[in-house]
């Protein structure tokens, strides 16, 4: 491709006791007769570590450095004001992120790239799964996956199948496991990789999953390794738990449309895997709260049809009262607990879904994680689900790791409704409430979390810790927990020897695992406790997390790898960050919420089809784009449920087609802006402005100089120049007037909207435009030459899209009406594709109003 041949490229994983370790290594040469650069892009496991890097270009290696975050920052920043530098690289998809260089290599030299990364499988539904993203983006003469896995307990099974996986490929993926060892390599010819015959298309682009299990003739399992343990503890063949769950449902107007028919969908299937032992009740908030029922109600046959009814009527409307949701929930749960309408030896969970922020009732997130802690009072796991892009999902991750749950993003794709129905089936099946594993308090320290308020049917509990005394080669552990029937209780023990015999066979074993294993369990639980610490607790956690992070050179959220390059092979440093799930977003959320005006939506066209600039103040920069439509077509803007404003945009093309370009280029000719609270529209053309209050009308126009204040509307016309609209307590807009020459060959007058104070508009906000009052964030890497010199391309991940850009200008024409003002911009390509939520289309309405 482009003269770069990757020739060889493998991916070679060990997995030891579910800690897989993990190094992809790719060798490129430059075919041709120039310099090139060349990039290495890995897309890896959102749960695993990087742990090295190095590049080695004619022979000699350049490694990779792990440092603190803040020194690594420093050492790019200083990189950057040198123009030195190669980009940040990171970037985040919904299972995986992204490691991404670049180096110019001269002609006919060869680099080699190797990216190291660890992480503990965890076990879902009974088996341990490791993902591995397949994509070459060429053919490769030498390409090969190999995992070998060792398990000292046995492997009862092994599996492995890829999304691109043919039938022709089938056969090429070899398998073997006996006993405690188990392989597989996949090994493709040039040939087998091509989509057809002599095409240089490969087929070799997707997800390659290897899945096994492991022998279990007794619950748990204890391996002891140069003074540390590891303990897994999966009992099997207990009798399931009743549950007692209770679904609190967002149905605020955000979740009209797909949204609430993906709900639907989704509860519609789990009621058909709800047990006849099991209650459960559905909680419904907009801005009100509604029951199905007023209590908790036992799934019999003719409930769960009742409820399959109930649910297939569930519509959206309003606000978001979260807290009324959360609290109903909660009372209702705690009400049949305290009452013994539920079983004692039952186990309670509630499942929260929200696609935005509360701003109904009590809304500061602060109070409503105090008052569900308290009200919870760690007697059951809360489980948060955010529904797309525009919740708070750091403070749905707080509340639920606070009261022993989790949450999970559900991306608003087409599998919405299995994300969903996925989640619930993980927690569908406990078998123990209240898992205590205790150990000698005076023989172990440093110890990963050991009680767990629920074991589900699956899964598997994993706990590991350091000896006091580094030569002990002994440890008892007490095990209890509640089961369905009667307490789980007994005494399990191991000695340093077994697991040392166990392993003396292993060749291919990496070093000291159970130590590095503690390290990343260490290391991700501290940084869990860290998302709800705040004050003294939050550094130091903080101060544990980042020395053992530094001490295993692990890539966390606390570090960064320093990419530093050779002279005269590009530019100079790069930095590899680990992304957190939600944390941006929150940061970009608090941000805009702190400031007035601080986001700004611009929409205004020159010479052009209607170009929109969205201003992202956090980064100090701009994203643009086209809409390209014909005359007449008119587009929503904004639109707000809540607060009941819209407006809606006209476009009008020239005079006549271009008899240069025979293009036909379109403006916006009218604006509608409505407010059905109101009752009141507002009509704008380059000609005249309209207002209709109910059934009166007023007219003004360009050449008036007004100011209007009545109830609900503030209106100022600066002649022959803008307007300024303020409607109710809702967003303020500046409208500019652009004239052209009269007698114009081509062109009409049109019209440019801004927007201003836009956080007065509700979550639910949406639109062309409206979409961006929300929180966005964006990543640029691979910064290169595009067709025009002046104007690089690049390479942009938003809304877990990956899109080509480039750089460019638009013009801003508020405080320059004639010449404007160029505002640089990243350009998005073929009408916002990928920027914006849909395509373009799904924006145009019927009429104005």
């Amino acid at each position: 491709v482009n003269g770069i041949e990757i020739y060889s490229m493998k991916i070679d994983s060990k997995v030891t006791s579910r800690f897989a370790h993990n190094i992809i290594t790719s060798r490129a040469v430059n075919r041709g007769n120039v310099h090139k650069e060349v990039f290495f892009d890995v897309e890896l496991p959102k749960t695993a570590f990087i742990t090295n890097f190095s590049m080695t270009i004619d022979g000699v290696t350049y490694p990779g450095t792990i440092k603190e975050k803040e020194v690594a920052k420093k050492q790019y920043e200083k990189a950057v004001s040198k123009g030195q530098t190669a980009g940040l690289v990171r970037a985040s998809g919904r299972k995986t992120e992204k490691f991404t260089v670049s180096v110019n290599i001269e002609a006919a030299s060869k680099v080699t790239f190797e990216l190291t990364y660890e992480e503990l499988l965890k076990r879902q539904f009974g088996k341990y799964e490791m993902f591995i993203k397949v994509k070459p983006k060429q053919l490769v003469k030498d390409f090969e996956i190999e995992v070998n896995i060792f398990e000292p307990q046995g492997i009862t099974e092994l599996e492995a199948e890829g999304t691109f996986i043919t039938n022709d490929l089938q056969n090429i993926i070899k398998k073997t496991f006996s006993e405690k060892k188990g392989h597989i390599s996949f090994k493709p010819t040039l040939d087998q990789q091509r989509t057809c015959a002599n095409c240089s298309q490969s087929v070799l682009d997707g997800d390659f999953t290897v899945r096994y299990d492991v022998k279990r003739t007794a619950p748990d399992n204890l391996q002891i390794v140069n003074g540390y343990f590891v303990h897994f503890f999966a009992p099997t063949n207990l009798p399931k738990l009743p549950k007692n769950v209770i679904f609190v449902i967002d149905i605020s107007g955000s979740m009209s449309g797909r949204e609430i028919e993906q709900t639907r969908e989704a509860l519609l299937k789990i009621l058909d895997d709800i047990k006849e032992d099991d209650f459960f009740n559905f909680i419904l908030f907009g801005s009100e709260v509604r029951t199905w029922k007023e209590t908790l109600i036992k799934a019999t046959p003719e409930n769960l049809d009742e409820a399959r009814k109930f649910v297939r009527g569930i519509v959206t409307e309003g606000m978001t009262n979260l807290h009324g949701g959360m609290m109903r929930g909660i009372d209702m749960l705690n009400a049949a607990c305290e009452g013994n309408f539920v079983s004692k030896r039952s186990a309670s969970i509630i499942i929260m879904l929200t696609d935005g922020q509360p701003n109904v009732g009590v809304s500061n997130t602060g109070d409503i994680q105090v008052d569900v802690k308290k009200a919870i009072g760690g007697k059951y796991p809360l489980y948060n689900l955010g529904f797309g892009y525009g919740v708070d999902y750091n403070f749905l991750e707080r509340m639920a790791l606070e009261n022993k749950g989790l949450a999970r993003r559900i991306y608003p794709d087409s599998d919405a409704a299995l994300q969903l129905q996925g989640f619930y089936d993980e927690v569908s099946n406990p078998m123990l409430t209240d898992v205590e594993l205790n150990y000698p308090e005076n023989e172990i320290s440093d110890l990963t979390k050991n009680s767990f308020k629920h074991f589900y049917d699956g899964s598997e509990i994993v706990v590991a810790g350091r000896f006091i005394d580094n030569n002990q080669n002994s440890l008892t552990v007490d095990v209890r927990g509640e089961g369905a029937n009667d307490a789980l209780s007994y005494t399990t023990q191991q000695d340093a020897e077994q697991t040392a015999k166990e392993f003396q066979e292993q060749q291919y074993i990496f070093g000291e695992y159970i130590e590095r294993l503690w390290a990343y369990l260490t290391i991700e639980q501290l940084l869990e406790k860290r998302i709800a610490a705040t004050g003294e607790e939050k550094e130091n956690l903080t101060a544990e997390a980042l020395a053992l992070s530094l001490k295993y050179k692990f890539v966390t959220p606390l570090t960064s790898m320093v990419v530093t390059k050779p002279e005269g092979h590009g530019n100079q440093d790069g930095i590899a960050d680990k992304p957190i799930e939600g944390r941006d977003i929150f940061i970009v959320s608090h941000y805009l919420r702190s400031q007035v005006n601080s986001l700004q939506i611009l929409a205004f066209t020159v010479d052009g089809d209607p170009h929109f600039i969205i201003s992202v103040p956090q980064k100090k920069d701009a994203i643009c784009f086209n809409i390209n439509e014909e005359p007449g077509a008119v587009l929503n803007l904004i639109n707000d449920p809540v607060t009941g404003i819209t407006v809606n945009g006209e476009l009008i093309g020239d005079k006549r087609a271009n008899s240069d370009t025979k293009i036909q280029n379109t403006y916006f000719g009218k604006l509608g802006i409505a407010n059905k609270q109101l009752d009141l529209k507002l009509t704008v053309t380059p000609e005249k402005i309209t207002i209709q209050n109910g059934n009166e009308k007023t007219g003004f126009t360009w050449l008036d100089s007004v100011t209007l204040q009545q109830e609900g509307l503030t209106l100022i016309i600066n002649k022959k120049k803008d307007l300024v609209l303020k409607m109710g307590s809702g967003a303020s807009f500046v409208i500019v007037l652009h004239q052209v020459w009269k007698k114009h060959p081509l062109h009409q007058d049109f019209l440019g909207l801004y927007t201003l104070e836009s956080d007065k508009l509700s979550e639910q906000t949406h639109g062309l435009l409206g979409q961006f009052f929300h929180p966005i964030d964006f990543t640029i890497f691979e910064v290169h030459p595009g067709s025009d010199p002046k104007k690089p391309d690049a390479t942009m991940i938003v809304k877990n899209n990956e899109l080509t850009v480039t750089r460019g200008w638009q013009k801003d024409y508020r405080t320059d009406p004639t010449h404007g003002v160029d505002v640089p911009c990243w350009f998005v390509h073929d009408n916002g594709a990928g920027l914006i939520d849909g395509v373009h289309t799904d924006y145009i309405v019927s009429s104005l109003f």
